[in-house]
């Protein structure tokens, strides 16, 4: 059922909250310009697109959103991805892949399958994390150096090349500007929590820029028909034979915002005790993925930092989330000369610090503690993100993670003869772990070749908690080999999930009602009339 937390909190609303709520939403708001622009740089479009993005997703987000106090907007984990749609298909393709993405994040929230993020192992999360936020700290490297190159590679390997081949080429009032803004954010950091450090860091380095006339580049330089005001909508222009190429791009974009705003969520009901409508939440990441693009914005989901901050500032509703939204706006329409000079050492050095925080560094070295193959997973997922492509390396992380744990659950499942209960006659068999189709062929060998002189057969599953079809089948060639040596097979202790499916495959009627017995006890007890059991071998 869709319905937006906004109506929920509405009705609980009241005027202590409603300040509380505009004092974060303004805050949030000064935090999200200069990363807006800083992210829509990175990206390859203009500030104006990334302030727009924040501006129209940020509001749809809140309007519509199954969270009470997620912000919306553009975040760092899409940064590689748009730098490299906007060079292969321009910011045309990048708008149709965007839309297309919204309409799969809708379906996915309609469909009601908001829940299925909660599948997606942290091996995986951690890893592409960590990737991207490499690629989107060696992106900074051309500004913070102030090194000049115009067309820098998308590709992380040839990116770096690049760089170094440059390197010789450092500005040394770019690294000064961009060194001090770094320092700044670090340092501010300790001194207070409730004034960003980046907001801080580009009104410094601005004013020092502007006084002492430091021959750096700037917003302005680089974006010279920059202006003020807001786009008006449009439909945006491109190839419908690109449709088909742009599909992957598009599923790209969706899953990694479905992953990330998901996440935000979770995160965010920790913190405000709370318990947000994934299913909303897609359909409004989807709404605000549609809409964006139309004003000339960029793919855009839950961003986790500003969410945090929204909450840590008094932010409870969405009216938080509105605010800051218009506080981005008002800005847009009187103060974007302003920005014209901020200096663009000093939005790489915020990037810089974007990528660290993102990083995960601490998720990432726990992992590395772990198990061999959590550690598989993780390293996997990260280099393929660094050096080929998030989509690929996800792909690759999901594949390698299932095929680790059915290693795992393989390594689990085993069969044992129960030496102290069989006898002469009597073959007492136990299957410990799943009964799948990894070990289902070990179990029927295992039978055969321990099992010949017996006159019956007990296969107990007390220990077994799993079976599928394949299970079902070896169970069928374990009666047909019972059938034909004259041998009797009972089962014994099937859990209620394994009956059921024992009931819906008919087997029962193959092995018979009475083969199957709810104890082992009972089973041994019905074979001892035929062939008596000693009452230590019982025992």
């Amino acid at each position: 059922m869709f319905r937006p937390k906004i109506i929920e909190t509405l009705k609980q609303f009241s005027n202590e909250q409603l300040l509380r709520d505009i004092t974060a939403g303004v805050i949030v708001g000064i935090i999200a310009i200069p990363l807006s622009i800083a992210l829509a740089i990175s990206s390859g479009v203009s500030p104006v697109q990334g302030l727009t993005t924040a501006v129209i997703a940020g509001l749809i987000v809140s309007l519509l959103g199954g969270s009470r106090v997620q912000i919306g907007g553009p975040t760092g984990a899409f940064v590689i991805i748009i730098y490299g749609i906007i060079r292969e298909y321009g910011y045309p393709g990048l708008a149709v892949a965007s839309i297309m993405a919204g309409i799969f994040l809708m379906l996915l929230g309609i469909l009601r399958l908001g829940t299925l993020i909660r599948y997606v192992p942290c091996t995986i999360t951690v890893g592409f994390t960590a990737g991207i936020a490499i690629v989107i700290f060696s992106q900074q490297l051309n500004d913070f150096l102030g090194l000049g190159i115009s067309d820098l590679p998308s590709e992380f390997i040839d990116k770096i090349k690049v760089i170094i081949m440059n390197i010789s080429k450092t500005d040394i009032y770019s690294l000064a500007t961009g060194a001090g803004s770094l320092i700044l954010i670090i340092v501010w950091e300790r001194i207070s929590k409730k004034i960003p450090g980046s907001l801080v860091s580009i009104i410094i380095a601005t004013l020092a820029v502007k006084i002492f006339s430091l021959p750096v580049e700037t917003i302005g330089s680089r974006f010279p028909d920059l202006g003020s005001g807001f786009p008006l909508p449009s439909l945006p222009s491109f190839d419908f034979s690109q449709i088909g190429s742009l599909i992957q791009p598009a599923l790209t974009i969706g899953i990694l915002a479905g992953i990330e705003s998901l996440m935000s969520a979770v995160v965010a009901d920790k913190l405000v005790v709370d318990k947000h409508d994934s299913n909303t939440e897609l359909i409004a990441q989807g709404a605000a993925n549609i809409i964006s693009p139309l004003f000339g914005g960029i793919p855009a989901t839950g961003a986790i930092a500003r969410t945090a901050a929204n909450i840590k500032n008094g932010g409870r509703t969405p009216v938080s989330g509105i605010v800051h939204s218009l506080t981005i706006l008002l800005v847009m329409l009187i103060l974007m000369p302003l920005a014209r000079m901020i200096p663009m050492a000093s939005l790489a050095a915020i990037l810089m610090v974007v990528a660290y925080n993102m990083s995960g560094w601490r998720e990432f070295s726990a992992i590395l503690r772990m198990g061999k193959s959590d550690i598989l997973v993780l390293c996997v997922t990260f280099i393929l993100t660094v050096i080929l492509d998030l989509v690929i390396a996800i792909e690759i992380g999901f594949l390698l993670a299932i095929v680790m744990f059915f290693i795992s659950m393989t390594r689990r499942s085993n069969i044992v003869l129960n030496e102290s209960l069989s006898t002469e006659h009597l073959s007492v068999v136990s299957i410990n772990g799943p009964f799948f189709f990894a070990a289902s062929d070990a179990f029927v060998e295992f039978i055969k070749n321990n099992c010949t002189e017996a006159k019956t057969i007990i296969l107990s599953l007390e220990n077994s908690y799993h079976m599928d079809a394949s299970g079902i089948n070896a169970l069928i060639e374990i009666k047909d080999f019972c059938d034909i040596s004259r041998k009797k097979l009972l089962l014994t202790d099937t859990k209620e999930d394994i009956d059921k499916l024992l009931q819906k495959s008919q087997i029962i009627s193959l092995l018979g009602r009475g083969n199957i017995f709810p104890s082992l006890k009972e089973a041994i007890d019905h074979v001892s009339v035929a062939f008596p059991v000693t009452s230590g071998s019982e025992s």
